[in-house]
């Protein structure tokens, strides 16, 4: 269950984003001041940190840079009532990752937050650099994808693209999650140049008939191992 920081100082819309995001399944933790976030944040582990930029004794960005001091790779999601550029600008040059500007609806929110633990996920993923797929051998590291009798030199797409389905061989993936992972958006053209990446990848495996990329019809991929 993804744990989730929460500061924001106005007592009601904390009540509000927190109740809504447990009934959709994450654990929160609300602190209602800056001093307060940086200390939750350094006794527990996080998901994502949602930080409200208005926060009294340390703002968000403050918050934000305390963060990162400890961790470079938490999402930071800033809720904020300024529209500015110059704002935006300083919540990215703090450590941020992106902000939604209040009001906001929860629905939104909580897409937000869903790409922003699918993206995480992805890369912790990558802490696994290699895998076996049936006769072959898939170095993502090195971009290569070997057996007995042939080497294939990989693009950085194809690697990542064979790297999320051997992340979840035996599972149907959703083409917009794909997308989402690797090129960070659900977007018809990408979705045509991710076919032609499947494509490439059925063509390296095709010697080994124990391995099969199924296309779901309207749904997405299946990396299937047999035998």
């Amino acid at each position: 269950m993804p744990n989730i920081l929460l500061a924001e100082d106005d007592p009601a819309l904390g009540v509000v984003i927190k109740d809504n995001l447990q009934q959709n399944g994450y654990t929160v933790d609300l602190a209602n001041d800056g001093n307060k976030a940086i200390d939750l944040f350094k006794s527990k582990t996080f998901d994502i940190c949602l930080l409200d930029v208005m926060l009294p004794k340390k703002d968000g960005f403050a918050v934000a840079q305390s963060i990162r001091s400890h961790n470079q790779n938490v999402p930071i999601l800033f809720l904020t009532a300024k529209s500015m550029e110059e704002d935006r600008i300083t919540g990215f040059q703090s450590g941020g990752d992106d902000y939604i500007t209040k009001p906001f609806s929860m629905k939104e929110l909580t897409l937000r937050i869903e790409v922003f633990l699918k993206r995480s996920s992805s890369n912790n993923e990558l802490l696994n650099k290699s895998y076996r797929i049936g006769s072959f051998h898939f170095d993502y590291q090195n971009l290569t994808l070997s057996n007995n009798d042939n080497t294939f030199q990989l693009t950085a797409k194809e690697a990542l693209v064979l790297k999320y389905l051997c992340s979840n061989q035996g599972k149907v993936v959703k083409r917009n999650d794909i997308l989402e992972a690797i090129w960070g958006t659900d977007d018809y053209f990408l979705g045509r140049s991710m076919d032609v990446f499947i494509s490439r990848l059925r063509k390296y495996l095709k010697s080994d008939s124990s391995i099969n990329i199924k296309n779901i019809h309207g749904v997405g991929f299946m990396l299937e191992i047999t035998g």
